[in-house]
């Protein structure tokens, strides 16, 4: 990753929530932005609005990370517009609230998908395409450690993306790329407080020691900081940035 030249950044499901916020930093450090989303082309219009008023590059990409074909156009589509690409976030994921159940399979099956094969399509597209310097940076969730019920697909998938993180980092080995996932807490965005009372989130907020809700700023900036020159000797960890939840 050279600082001489512009550095660009792929941020999936960058149109809202943590992914949004972590699309705004990355700018603010000075990478151009690929801002990918699904289906709410507005909101990845608004996030670009945003970096390019304040003087940033970026360009919103539409694509669903669980279909190869997506994935590499969103890769293919990022350097024509940018050259190289220097930092990979997979911030993509769905969370529905399902028990453990047979009519739960639906649900289950979308959750893989998305969160656990997206990560290994991107993963993948990464290491093709990153070259010395290079950051690949995946999101987990805290919540692995605890037992909710209704998070049993949420948590096997995550659980299966902490699972790629070593095994990636040392399939790269002697490339100079690092591979790292963030495990956030509980965060205030609209995945988290979909389907949940005000009592329930208040109940979730007072189990870390820090008794509040993070914010999608917080886990961005610890996605700076591995994105960052600070964060070139950290390799092969989950840093569970959760204000002390788990």
């Amino acid at each position: 990753m050279t600082q001489t030249s512009l550095r660009a950044a792929i941020v999936t499901g960058g149109s809202r929530g943590i992914g949004r916020a972590i699309a705004l930093r990355l700018a603010a450090d000075g990478f151009a932005v690929s801002v990918n989303y699904v289906s709410d082309a507005a909101a990845a219009q608004q996030v670009v609005s945003t970096i390019t008023a304040a003087g940033g590059r970026a360009i919103a990409l539409q694509g669903d990370v669980a279909r190869e074909e997506d994935v590499q156009q969103i890769f293919t589509a990022t350097q024509e517009a940018f050259g190289d690409i220097d930092v990979v976030v997979n911030s993509a994921g769905v969370m529905p609230m399902v028990r453990i159940e047979s009519n739960s399979i639906a649900a289950f099956d979308q959750t893989i998908a998305t969160n656990l094969r997206g990560t290994f399509l991107v993963f993948a597209k990464a290491a093709e395409v990153l070259g010395e310097g290079g950051r690949i940076i995946a999101l987990s969730t805290s919540v692995i450690a605890k037992s909710f019920p209704g998070y049993g697909p949420y948590i096997a998938s995550k659980a299966g993306v902490e699972g790629l993180v070593p095994v990636l980092a040392n399939e790269l080995r002697g490339r100079g790329i690092t591979v790292n996932a963030i495990a956030p807490g509980p965060v205030a965005t609209d995945l988290f407080f979909k389907g949940k009372s005000e009592e329930q989130v208040a109940q979730i907020a007072r189990i870390a020691p820090l008794e509040r809700i993070g914010t999608p700023e917080e886990i961005a900036a610890a996605v700076s900081f591995l994105a960052g020159p600070d964060g070139a000797w950290v390799n092969a960890q989950v840093i569970r940035t959760n204000g002390g939840f788990a």
